[in-house]
């Protein structure tokens, strides 16, 4: 396939050798033996996760943002400003409405696998720490005494 052209060697264009080191992809294929294919010629399982990771979307915010930001309106307003006799019914509504959405908006977290800082993770078997709890407690305990008595001296 080489000429001789002016004392140079070129090199012709023909077929290509396909014996040099390539295989046949029928070599490559896996053996099967009567019982199934051999062991070394399985290649590993790769576990992947089809659902896609529980996130609260938009659509399930926006409604409890929106019933909170309502309810803390109703709330702040008539308390800020004492507007009259109807003001406490209001404030008192507007707590209500409030706690409301702050209810939908923790089973909404719950419901995607959030839970409360110092609480074990839902489904885990662990048991709340009673300290953590009563700290919770307290906590939401004195945010009513607080809101109850400042709507109590509206009046």
């Amino acid at each position: 396939m080489e000429s001789e052209l002016g004392g140079r060697v070129a090199m012709e264009a023909g077929p290509r050798n396909t014996d040099q080191g390539t295989q046949d992809p029928q070599d490559e294929a896996p053996r099967l033996s009567p019982d199934g294919p051999d062991e070394d010629a399985v290649t590993p399982e790769v576990e992947v996760e089809l659902r896609p990771q529980r996130r609260l979307r938009i659509w399930q915010l926006a409604p409890i943002v929106m019933l909170a930001a309502i309810g803390s309106l109703m709330f702040a307003f008539p308390l800020a400003f004492g507007t009259g006799d109807g003001g406490a019914v209001v404030a008192m509504l507007g707590l209500l409405i409030s706690c409301c959405a702050a209810g939908w908006g923790m089973m909404a977290a719950r419901r995607v696998g959030h839970t409360w800082p110092g609480l074990p993770a839902r489904g885990s078997g662990e048991r709340p720490d009673w300290r953590v709890l009563a700290l919770y407690v307290a906590g939401g305990a004195a945010l009513v005494a607080l809101a109850v008595w400042r709507v109590a001296r509206l009046r």
